[in-house]
């Protein structure tokens, strides 16, 4: 399975409330975590797959193994990113800080 990135498509920024609503309904059981400005995170990965979705603010994840050429994805409101199980990543978390949520899927 490939990484997946869906862009916020609508006008007005997300609301965390909704990006709850939306992963529930997906049958996921999602958590909240923020960091402050450029916190960064090494490669690591994980045995399942990741489910994220950027709330506010913006982070990068690089994938230092550069699946399907990806060298990094950039995240903004609303934004979700798929990740499979055992993806190498890191992170940066943009000048503004991130707030994000985010699911393991078992698939």
């Amino acid at each position: 399975m490939s990484i997946q990135v869906i862009r916020w498509q609508e006008s007005r920024l997300p609301q965390e409330q909704e990006l709850l609503r939306r992963m529930r309904e997906e049958g996921l059981a999602p958590y909240t975590w923020s960091n402050g400005p450029h916190y960064r995170y090494a490669a690591h990965s994980h045995s399942y797959q990741k489910v994220l979705y950027c709330v506010s603010g913006s982070i990068r994840f690089g994938l230092p193994d550069r699946p399907e050429g990806l060298a990094a994805v950039d995240l903004a409101p609303g934004d979700c990113m798929i990740l499979p199980a055992g993806t190498r990543h890191d992170a940066e978390v943009g000048p503004q800080g991130v707030t994000c949520m985010e699911a393991a899927q078992y698939v």
